[in-house]
């Protein structure tokens, strides 16, 4: 059925599209700002570490409680919640008048990244029309990228200001604005259609069809119905159970490598990094804005290919190229000679992510996993990732206390190692049906 564009459906959409790029700028913008709060609170490299973690702290717990706030309140008010988190979190870094402040908020701004990462795409999804799905549905990982980007432009044109030890107070709050637009956005937009046909709410479910344009409501309510009673007998499914033993492993192995090789600590710690190879701030700063764009172009080259040379090639394609550029990267830092090769390898480095593992984890997931315990599956994946997130995060500057050339050197190692077990163990997911990888992943009924 197809549904008639208006504007409600658009709107809908370039809400949660809004969603993406906060989590995106707000998972970054901490790039800009680590030398500064360093200095000011006096930060040990252990307590860099936390404060930088404590958002990924947020981001876990938020992540894993998303799914139950989304079945009670619905995504729209979900991610009301959410973007008042994106909110407080800013406007408390930018007015922090201690470092426990500063974690306080870091951690807010960290629940609201964890849960639209789940709530978000699950919004677009249920609100867009079946033959847009997919497309649409991805925009929400191509604005994650985008907000990378606009964080690392954000901080170069901010530090132009001289505005010397308030600096990084503007950096961080910046981001109340596309917050409060979020927030104020929210107010005017339907909850999903099925979130009410799950609460029964029938009618208020029809007139919500209608308002977004579809073709047939009666037609598609009925489908939604049938859906939901599906839905909700697959829900009493257990995901901890033998014969779910591979797809559960290979889940938590495609999560756990996504930080071990390194990218998230990268990216948070790029303005650092560059630092120790002696660049100057401004100078740090425009180049985190190239290594933001090479993520943004990777992920378009990698969402046209992805369905054609398959998952696991580009995982594979990915690791050669990742640790080329990490081992290239170790090198300078041990040898401290060819600094000015360091821009080209980290956004090599970057860009071979955004090709591979950037854009494969989460389709891959979603892929392994049967569809009565698809969702529990993602929930799975999701909390790896950001619980490796936090641990890499927190100990990276740790290691680069003596050299940045440890953390690059044992992430290129990761790097190694994953084209390994990729190779001999992950199977192709590519125009397999999901019923095919049942069959292949050897899951009963």
């Amino acid at each position: 059925m197809n549904n008639k564009l208006n504007f409600h459906l658009l709107r809908s959409i370039v809400v949660g599209a809004l969603g993406g790029l906060l989590f995106g700028f707000d998972t970054a913008v901490i790039s800009g700002t680590t030398h500064s709060i360093t200095q000011i609170f006096g930060l040990s490299a252990g307590q860099l570490g936390f404060t930088v973690s404590a958002a990924l702290c947020g981001t876990v717990i938020g992540s894993m409680c998303a799914g139950y706030l989304g079945q009670w309140l619905g995504g729209r008010d979900s991610l009301r919640i959410l973007a008042a988190c994106y909110l407080v979190s800013a406007l408390g870094c930018a007015f922090a008048p201690n470092w426990y402040a500063l974690l306080s908020s870091r951690f807010i701004g960290g629940l609201g990244i964890g849960g639209s990462s789940v709530i978000g795409p699950v919004y677009i999804a249920e609100v867009a029309p079946a033959a847009w799905r997919g497309r649409l549905v991805g925009t929400f990982q191509i604005n994650i990228v985008v907000g990378i980007l606009v964080a690392y432009l954000s901080n170069y044109l901010i530090g132009l200001q001289s505005l010397g030890t308030n600096e990084w107070r503007w950096q961080l709050g910046v981001a109340a604005i596309p917050a409060l637009l979020f927030l104020m956005l929210l107010i005017g937009n339907p909850p999903s259609a099925r979130w009410l046909a799950m609460k029964n709410r029938i009618s208020e479910a029809r007139d919500v069809l209608r308002q977004l344009g579809s073709a047939d409501p009666d037609a598609e309510l009925a489908e939604i119905v049938a859906s939901v009673r599906t839905t909700s007998a697959a829900d009493t499914e257990a995901l901890f159970q033998r014969k779910y033993l591979r797809p559960i492993y290979l889940a938590i192995a495609i999560a756990m490598f996504n930080q071990l090789v390194g990218i998230n600590a990268v990216l948070y710690y790029l303005d650092d990094i560059f630092g120790m190879a002696g660049f100057d701030k401004v100078s740090g700063n425009l180049q985190a804005v190239a290594v933001g764009a090479s993520n943004l172009i990777a992920t378009f080259i990698a969402m046209s290919l992805i369905d054609r040379i398959g998952r696991k090639m580009l995982l594979l394609i990915g690791s050669v190229g990742m640790a080329i550029c990490l081992g290239g990267a170790a090198s300078i830092f041990f040898t401290q000679q060819h600094q000015s090769l360091l821009l080209f390898l980290i956004v090599g480095y970057v860009g071979f992510f955004g090709l591979s593992q950037g854009a494969v984890i989460w389709v891959y997931i979603s892929e392994i996993f049967p569809n009565r315990v698809r969702a529990k599956g993602q929930s799975l994946g999701s909390s790896t990732h950001w619980i490796m997130n936090a641990i890499v995060s927190g100990v990276f500057p740790v290691l680069a206390t003596r050299s940045a050339g440890y953390p690059f050197l044992f992430f290129c190692g990761m790097v190694i190692l994953q084209f390994f077990v990729v190779f001999f163990l992950f199977p192709e997911t590519k125009g397999v049906t999901l019923e095919q990888m049942q069959q292949h992943l050897e899951i009963e009924n």
